[in-house]
């Protein structure tokens, strides 16, 4: 068998282009409006994460842009820590709260099911992080109407 030469990667050698981009850098007109919802499980996969960077990603570009916590995607928006809230437990443990943070410090709206908080994982508003809106259960499809009607970019997430 011919033995193989490669020099082995290195810390700071580059794997992918990542200078190229392949489409235009589209930013959002005046009045354009966008809406991530959130029907997931905070922890239990990467969707989360990487939506609420996507909602960041499109507020930056112009959008008035919304996320809705509903279902287990409330999860994403209580307050964590250990021992105290704020703590974090272990490297990553508060990127979701840091995130939406961020994202409404920006200017974004949040928006959390009260029926979810409650019903399904017994949190009460004073759980959520400080400038999420809780909202009535049937206030859920009217703001994804809203958002239709408004000829939004919606971004549905749905994971169990």
């Amino acid at each position: 068998m011919p033995k193989v030469e490669k020099i082995p990667n290195q810390p700071g050698d580059y794997l992918v282009d990542y200078e190229e981009k392949v489409f235009e850098d589209v930013q959002a007109k005046p009045g354009e409006k966008a809406l991530v919802t959130f029907h997931t499980v905070a922890f239990e996969g990467s969707i989360g994460l990487v939506n609420l960077l996507q909602a960041t990603r499109l507020k930056r570009k112009g959008f008035e842009t919304s996320i809705l916590l509903y279902g287990p995607g409330i999860t994403l928006g209580v307050q964590r820590g250990f021992p105290r809230l704020g703590d974090e437990a272990f490297p990553g443990h508060q990127n979701f709260n840091k995130q939406i943070t961020k994202f409404m410090e920006e200017g974004g709206k949040v928006y959390a099911c009260r029926f979810s908080m409650q019903a399904l994982y017994g949190h009460g508003e004073g759980a959520l992080i400080p400038g999420i809106r809780p909202i009535a259960p049937q206030d859920v499809l009217d703001l994804m109407l809203i958002h239709r009607r408004d000829g939004a970019f919606i971004l549905d997430t749905w994971t169990l």
